[in-house]
């Protein structure tokens, strides 16, 4: 839960943790808190991002434990041949090209954010190019690879389209009898 307030003309948030508590533990365990990945928001306002394609996922975001571990540091749409790729949000095209006979495409946006678009059949922007959100980066191959990073740090891209899917429960440890 954040709280926000004013003075002299800036904003202020300040977070304040939330406990969830399950009658059925006892009162020391009682107490759960929540964290961020437990949370959907409501979107109050259209969404700064868009998803790329209408398009299924193939593959969806997996964060890996450690930062060369295996995992999937983004979102694989299982895209039609010459599917137009468009631009998730607005911003400066960082990046458009070659790498490892792949195409690519990096957009720097607002916030620190940086999306990347992969495994492109065509490159339509070019290094420098402002682009606005929706504007064609590029057309699909046979799948594409949606990334997101925040200040260099990858995080799930679905976060950017104003939702937060949890994918997995979370184990709390509980102390005594269980359901005492």
């Amino acid at each position: 839960m954040s709280i926000r307030f004013h003075h002299r003309g800036l904003v202020f948030v300040a977070f304040v943790p939330v406990l969830v508590l399950h009658p059925a533990l006892p009162d020391a365990a009682r107490a759960i808190p929540l964290v961020a990945a437990d949370v959907v928001p409501a979107a109050a306002q259209a969404p700064l991002f868009v998803p790329p394609v209408d398009a299924p996922i193939s593959d969806p975001y997996r964060a890996p434990a450690t930062p060369y571990g295996p995992g999937n540091r983004g979102i694989e749409y299982a895209t039609d041949p010459g599917t137009a790729v468009r631009a998730a949000g607005g911003g400066i095209v960082a990046f458009a090209g070659l790498i490892a006979h792949e195409r690519y495409v990096s957009i720097d946006h607002q916030g620190g954010i940086r999306t990347t678009y992969s495994y492109l059949r065509t490159i339509d922007v070019v290094a420098g190019q402002r682009v606005v959100q929706g504007d064609v980066v590029g057309t699909a191959g046979a799948r594409l690879h949606f990334g997101a990073r925040r200040f260099g740090a990858y995080i799930d891209p679905a976060s950017l389209f104003g939702v937060v899917v949890r994918r997995h429960g979370r184990l709390v440890p509980v102390s005594g009898p269980p359901w005492t």
